[in-house]
């Protein structure tokens, strides 16, 4: 579905990724993982095409560079960090939005394309705010109403960009669920940069470690998530730890004794 080869990007002198190589299998779930500057954003964005790049990518066995906009994001929705939210837009308008690669030129939104957004709204429960206008939303509830519109796009992959940045513990579990409830009903191919790395293990079929834009490290979830593989990248505060019940959970450890009251 998604393959890159000797992949770089540079921003002015500094190379954000050098050389890298990879490739995300229909339907699964990739976790990209590593320290702040690691690539991450980088990685996802040149993979939708947003920024220049090196190197060949291939979306759905196409060329990503020989594909028009349109094309691209028929393929491809993309979920950034800080998406830009008009204030005053209503959460149905918003999501609309995400049809539009499916709107022919000097053409409006068809009674399909709002059966489409109407059922994305009601999946996600957003159905009591789809008039609610954006700037009256919680956090929370932007998350989901970004998640929505990429999900209208009706994409084949979906690229997510820290997806749980804004929301609570409880909340990040929801999200992250309801994401592989509807890549397992639609067989979405997923890309996910994350800083939690509990849930990364958790959610994503396979991880990728990137540090100083080199991919160093890339398999299932106990290949990547281990002692001697993190704190190498993260540091010695980083311990990988197994519940009761199997997971694995990653922590940090203060490493300083903290001296008792007298």
């Amino acid at each position: 579905m998604i393959s890159f080869e000797n992949l770089t990007v540079r921003y002015g002198d500094t190379v954000a990724l050098d050389g890298v190589a990879g490739r995300v299998a229909d339907g699964e779930w990739l976790g990209v993982i590593g320290p702040n500057g690691a690539g991450k954003t980088t990685l996802l964005s040149a993979i939708a095409r947003l920024l220049p790049y090196a190197g060949e990518i291939k979306v759905c066995g196409e060329r990503a560079a020989g594909l028009s906009r349109r094309q691209l994001a028929r393929m491809i929705a993309y979920v950034p960090q800080r998406p830009l939210l008009p204030p005053d837009m209503t959460v149905s308008d918003y999501v609309l939005l995400g049809r539009t690669a499916h709107i022919g030129y000097l053409r409006t939104e068809t009674a399909a394309d709002h059966r489409v957004c109407a059922a994305v709204i009601s999946q996600l429960d957003l159905g009591a705010m789809a008039r609610r206008p954006l700037r009256a939303m919680s956090g929370g509830e932007l998350q989901r109403v970004v998640l929505a519109r990429a999900l209208a796009q009706e994409a084949p992959v979906l690229l997510l960009d820290e997806p749980t940045s804004a929301l609570d513990l409880g909340r990040r579990m929801e999200a992250l669920e309801l994401v592989d409830e509807v890549r397992r009903e639609r067989t979405l191919t997923v890309v996910s940069a994350i800083h939690d790395l509990t849930l990364a293990g958790q959610f994503a079929d396979r991880l990728m470690l990137i540090a100083a834009g080199q991919i160093v490290a890339a398999g299932p979830t106990a290949q990547v998530l281990r002692d001697e593989v993190l704190t190498a990248h993260f540091g010695p505060g980083v311990q990988v730890m197994t519940t009761d019940t199997g997971d694995i959970a990653v922590i940090s450890r203060r490493l300083a004794r903290v001296r008792a009251p007298r």
